[in-house]
């Protein structure tokens, strides 16, 4: 596919959308109050609006290598804190996906350099999980679990995120969730692994 069948398709879409709602664009240009914060991994194979059934502006998107949640990235804190103290939304979500190649390059060694840093958390959490996933009875099981692992992992570093603590702490209606998307199914999992406020609530709580 070239890049000039893509601009085509991309006339054909708003042709389409435009015969069926003359003001679809108007409409969608006019506000931007999404209810979700989506961060997911960078795969093609997740067309995340497509298998959640979204429309424009319903999401707000942040896609990285493994769907990770550094602390020291400033791209994804700037992403955050834009979509909870100023779009004000209210459901976070953390998605990992099976067959995720970022975390199948964390089991193994050979990745390019940048690359190879930047899984180095979930090179991590394989190490602490190291005998539930040795444990697991062939390789596609062990990087099945890591997905989720990983994504566990993440709902935490997300939780202890200045932004997510300082809008618990004044009572903000936020959660936080953590999926994960089955290529071969196209289904979507919870990990149950959901966190509000009462989180924080706990941990003033226990400190107090």
């Amino acid at each position: 596919m070239s890049i000039d069948t893509l601009l085509e398709k991309n006339r054909a879409w708003v042709e389409r959308h435009t015969s069926e709602d003359p003001e679809f664009f108007r409409r969608i240009a006019g506000t931007h109050k999404p209810r979700f914060l989506y961060i997911g991994c960078s795969d093609a194979r997740v067309p995340v609006n497509t298998l959640t059934q979204t429309g424009p502006g319903e999401l707000f998107v942040h896609r990285n290598v493994a769907n990770q949640v550094v602390p020291t990235d400033a791209n994804l804190l700037a992403v955050l804190h834009y979509a909870v103290d100023a779009l004000g939304v209210t459901d976070v979500i953390v998605c990992g996906h099976e067959g995720c190649g970022g975390v199948a390059a964390a089991l193994h060694s050979g990745a390019p350099l940048l690359v190879e840093h930047w899984l180095a958390g979930i090179r991590t959490t394989a190490r602490i999980h190291a005998d539930e996933l040795d444990a697991q009875p062939d390789e596609k099981a062990r990087l099945r679990r890591l997905v989720e692992l990983n994504v566990m992992e993440q709902i935490h570093n997300l939780s202890r995120t200045p932004v997510v603590q300082a809008a618990w702490e004044r009572g903000a209606e936020l959660r936080i969730h953590g999926l994960v998307y089955g290529l071969e199914q196209g289904l979507l999992r919870d990990l149950h692994v959901t966190m509000d406020g009462s989180v924080a609530a706990g941990e003033l709580r226990r400190a107090g």
